[in-house]
């Protein structure tokens, strides 16, 4: 009998095709054939057949496929509704793609956005799970919104009155996902109808682990999130993340002079800025950053504004050349978080990075901008216990509440002790790397 095979089917852009990479890897660890179709969008901001190809070349275990790009959607709707739309318009070539296999998939493994691939699969008699690259506690949330929010005002309405969803804590509306904020949009409808669907599969995979997440778990096995209806089985196969020991960029380029740079500081005293791909600030927020930074070192990572230079206080770069360093566009952020010189990450609490950041031990400072990250904030902070909030996120940052904090963090006792819980955070993940990160997924 030959092997099994798993056809893995990401979202548009490479924040959802990285983490079924690393999803793809561990399933080959175990014996699987694994099998990666990406679509090939419209969009030139998603992702693009260049950059598959540099994946592909760089896990040749692998196999990619590049579906066609189906007809263009809406070109007047909002990036979500296009994007979904075009996830159902691929539906054709996904299905041309199973049959055209030399045997029949073994398991379809649906990001969570690609959720009208589940009519292939029925009609192709494919077993259909969803990866659930987010925090167990956002999906709980998520199953329960499209019967909860019919019965409130829109979260942007809400302000700071709270949302209650069944078995979770608390979260202030304006927390709420980002594109959920108006009841009414567009986005907000798209998602609800995603969020629904995935309460359809066969289960969920989920990038967490038991010890980190134990209320949102139980409430996702009490089956009290989707109310009148089976709650899929969830598996924790997490923490599933880039291990940081590459050392150099892709394709074996010459290391990151960010890492250089970080040779040459002191054990834990260097502050990492670092707000994802999307993130963007003001230039108010990019100058009030930078106007009276006094902590030991900073690093920053993405600012996405084209001429960084202008925007920042003139002299900036250069007279903080001595004491800090700022990259403008990409860093080896696995790498970044685990070397032995930095001691506070100040994040915007994408779930990815928040993993990495256990993964290292590292204590986080959270400055939420986009996304679920709000809700990501109020888990990690009242829930896991593994980091601290920055006031003003929500409109403007003062420069001496980041300092602040990076000092509560650094210096106080509230800081040896959120440290402390960072170490056990780490162990008990590494725990459950040893386990095996699929779990009773792999068992099924």
């Amino acid at each position: 009998m030959g092997k099994k095979t798993f056809v893995l089917y990401p979202s548009l852009g490479v924040g959802h095709l990285n983490p079924m990479v690393e999803l793809a890897k561990h399933l080959l660890r175990h014996g699987l054939a694994v099998l990666i179709a990406v679509v090939d969008p419209p969009d030139t901001d998603a992702v693009s057949a260049a950059a598959v190809a540099r994946l592909a070349a760089a896990n040749p275990s692998i196999a990619f496929r590049l579906l066609p790009s189906p007809a263009s959607p809406d070109t007047g709707a909002h990036p979500v509704k296009r994007s979904h739309d075009t996830l159902r318009l691929a539906n054709p070539a996904l299905q041309e793609l199973l049959l055209s296999l030399p045997a029949a998939a073994d398991a379809l493994l649906l990001d969570m956005f690609c959720v009208d691939a589940l009519d292939v699969a029925a009609e192709l008699g494919v077993p259909a799970y969803f990866f659930f690259a987010s925090a167990a506690g956002d999906l709980a949330i998520f199953f329960n919104l499209p019967y909860l929010y019919p019965t409130l005002p829109s979260f942007r309405d809400m302000g700071k009155a709270l949302v209650r969803c069944p078995g979770m804590p608390p979260i202030r509306g304006m927390d709420m996902a980002v594109a959920m904020q108006d009841k009414e949009s567009e986005q907000n409808k798209v998602r609800l109808y995603q969020f629904k669907r995935i309460a359809e599969g066969r289960g969920v995979l989920v990038n967490s682990f038991d010890w980190l997440e134990p209320r949102a778990l139980k409430a996702l096995q009490d089956g009290v999130c989707v109310p009148g209806r089976p709650t899929p089985r969830v598996y924790c196969i997490g923490p599933l993340v880039d291990d940081g020991k590459k050392g150099k960029g892709e394709n074996g380029q010459m290391q990151h002079e960010c890492l250089a740079w970080l040779d040459a500081q002191p054990k834990r005293s260097v502050v990492f800025l670092c707000f994802g791909s999307k993130g963007a600030f003001s230039a108010a927020q990019l100058q009030e950053i930078a106007q009276d930074w006094r902590a030991p070192a900073t690093e920053q990572d993405q600012f996405p504004e084209p001429d960084l230079e202008r925007l920042l206080p003139e002299g900036f770069v250069e007279r903080t050349a001595n004491r800090g360093m700022v990259v403008k566009n990409w860093v080896p952020q696995a790498e970044v978080v685990r070397h032995e010189a930095v001691g506070v990450f100040v994040t915007h609490c994408g779930w990815n990075s928040v993993l990495e950041a256990i993964m290292s031990g590292l204590p986080m400072i959270c400055w939420p901008l986009y996304a679920e990250q709000g809700m990501n904030k109020v888990f990690m902070v009242e829930e896991m216990k593994i980091a601290v909030e920055l006031q003003g996120y929500e409109a403007l940052v003062k420069a001496e509440e980041v300092e602040a904090k990076v000092r509560l963090v650094m210096e106080t006792e509230e800081g040896k002790i959120l440290r402390e819980r960072l170490a056990v955070a780490r162990e008990k993940a590494l725990e459950a790397t040893k386990e095996g990160v699929l779990g009773g997924f792999r068992e099924e």
